[in-house]
């Protein structure tokens, strides 16, 4: 019962689903991620630690980069469901055909340059 409830809670909030569907069929960068939400850093790293913990996506690091992706097959069967539940439920979502035409250009953009653009924007936030 906890593991569904853990789930139900990651799927409760519409960033997190929305990070969720940008996953479909793709590895992303967090940079793409905060990109793409318009959200900060903190925030973003905060929603992607709740799907982590539900299971919903699964990290790799890479150097100073963190790379997310959807659940693997062998996840528990609650997991992939509730992924093919989310995914079939929301491709003709008008936020997320959005959604997708945004991720097409962040896609086109080199994730070196888009993460030190972030860190920069970051600075000049802080130092305000």
């Amino acid at each position: 019962m906890l593991h569904i409830m853990t789930i139900t809670k990651a799927l409760a909030d519409e960033n997190r689903v929305r990070a969720l569907f940008a996953l479909k069929d793709r590895e992303l960068c967090v940079c793409q991620i905060i990109e793409l939400l318009g959200l900060a850093a903190s925030t973003v790293s905060k929603h992607m630690s709740i799907l982590t913990q539900a299971g919903l996506v699964e990290s790799r690091k890479d150097g100073r980069w963190r790379y997310y992706h959807l659940a693997d097959d062998d996840a528990p069967p609650e997991v992939r469901a509730a992924i093919a539940w989310i995914c079939s439920s929301l491709s003709d979502n008008s936020k997320i055909r959005q959604d997708s035409e945004r991720l097409k250009k962040i896609l086109r953009l080199d994730p070196e340059e888009l993460c030190r653009q972030q860190s920069t924007l970051n600075a000049v936030k802080t130092n305000e």
